[in-house]
């Protein structure tokens, strides 16, 4: 056989590229919508039955070692560098094909037809894989048909959950064992993976990135979206400091999801008391506030942590108020004057009483409910304020910071309620 003569394949492929380039050609101002939307769904079938021919091709490809004709050291490598898909995609894509032309035959055909898309191939080969050598041949085989028969009204997505729970469908007996196996053998994997990085980029920020087992991903989208969960306009920026609006009570926050969850991460923290965490070399995980006495009363000077870090005055005077933290207040000498107060933080029987009588954030035009809000002195604590229900009240988190920020003005209203205005 001459080995220079073209494969027929190659004409297949010539009379797609032909068809195309007409099909490019033609107007499109006479089609009408019913006919625009079944072309549209023709081509979507077009496209996964080309998609399956060159699956089929990929198999081939992996056979006969494709990439020896430029030296790549595997199929998948040869394909992206040809191709310019990702490396990442390029495996699950070869990697799919060689299953599936390998020992999926319904899988096959249902590509060849054009009733499985791509993604949903790859989501069913990755299902029966998970499956494992010890389920029986004829329970694979329907469970793949399952499969196939669900894609017809089940995107990629869909087919994820279903394969999870696929032996439940065809073979209920060994379905529960299986599913415990998996899901065992995904945790053990997930807790081997759990990582968490954090930096300093020098202007006053972390910069983190966390891997964590799903369950605990779920648990720390709850606590986040218990703060979180889309507050009301009073949050918003141009309403954050207690102007009244006539239209928040019926204007959702519009801040983005990640703004909102990074900053009720902010607050989790702050919110964590240190009897809830372990010993750290017998003095728990307090962190100690440093601030010279004039900070303490409104001056303008830092204050330090006992990691070595400096913060504003007005932050360190929030802090000393409503957080679980110790301040070290210094003299001009710098000898220790205060370390902390054992009245300092509002007790839990305090905070019920003004969440009973303020019901919710005291800042003029704000609607945060009680349980969004910290407990504020009126007499600030770090001037010798009591800490008492009488001279407390609730500030939802934002307007808090807004209490101890020097650059705005605090009025007390007839009604109680307090104005914040910047200063000039």
């Amino acid at each position: 056989m001459n080995e220079t003569a073209l494969h027929p394949l190659a004409g297949v492929v010539a009379r797609v590229h032909g068809d195309l380039d007409d099909g490019f050609e033609l107007g499109l101002l006479t089609l009408g919508p019913a006919e625009t939307g079944a072309a549209i769904v023709e081509l979507e079938r077009a496209a996964n039955r080309l998609a399956a021919l060159q699956s089929r091709l990929l198999a081939h490809a992996a056979a006969v070692r494709v990439e020896d004709t430029t030296g790549a050291p595997s199929t998948e490598v040869w394909f992206a560098n040809a191709t310019r898909v990702t490396r990442a995609e390029a495996h699950r894509r070869v990697r799919t094909a060689v299953a599936t032309e390998e020992r999926y035959d319904a899988l096959a055909a249902a590509g060849t037809s054009g009733a499985v898309s791509p993604g949903q191939a790859e989501v069913i080969v990755r299902a029966l894989g998970d499956l494992g050598d010890e389920v029986e041949s004829a329970v694979r085989v329907d469970a793949e048909r399952a499969l196939v028969g669900f894609a017809a009204e089940h995107d990629a997505k869909d087919l994820r959950v279903l394969g999870r729970r696929i032996l439940d469908i065809v073979a209920p007996a060994v379905g529960e064992a299986h599913e415990a196996e998996l899901l065992a053998r995904e945790e053990r994997g997930a807790a081997a993976k759990v990582r968490l990085t954090m930096r300093e980029d020098g202007h006053g920020c972390v910069h983190g990135k966390f891997t964590m087992p799903e369950m605990h991903g779920a648990m720390f989208a709850k606590m986040l979206d218990a703060i979180a969960s889309p507050r009301r306009s009073h949050l918003r920026n141009d309403a954050a400091h207690g102007a009244a609006d006539d239209t928040a009570d019926d204007t959702v926050d519009a801040r983005p999801a990640w703004e909102r969850r990074g900053q009720a991460f902010v607050e989790l923290i702050e919110r964590m008391r240190d009897a809830d965490l372990p010993d750290a070399a017998g003095a728990g995980a307090t962190v100690v506030i440093t601030m010279q006495v004039d900070t303490l009363t409104g001056g303008l000077a830092a204050a330090s942590l006992d990691t070595g870090h400096r913060i504003s005055p007005g932050e360190a005077r929030r802090l000393a108020c409503s957080a679980d933290l110790v301040p070290a207040v210094l003299g001009t000498k710098s000898e220790v004057l205060d370390l902390g107060r054992t009245a300092r933080l509002h007790s839990k029987p305090q905070r019920i009483a003004m969440m009973l009588r303020d019901g919710g954030c005291t800042a003029d035009g704000c609607d945060a409910p009680p349980h969004w809000c910290e407990a504020h002195h009126d007499d600030p604590w770090s001037r010798g304020g009591r800490t008492s229900v009488e001279r407390g009240r609730l500030l939802c988190w934002r307007h808090h910071r807004v209490a101890h920020d020097p650059t705005y003005l605090t009025e007390t209203l007839g009604t109680g309620k307090l104005r914040f205005t910047r200063r000039n």
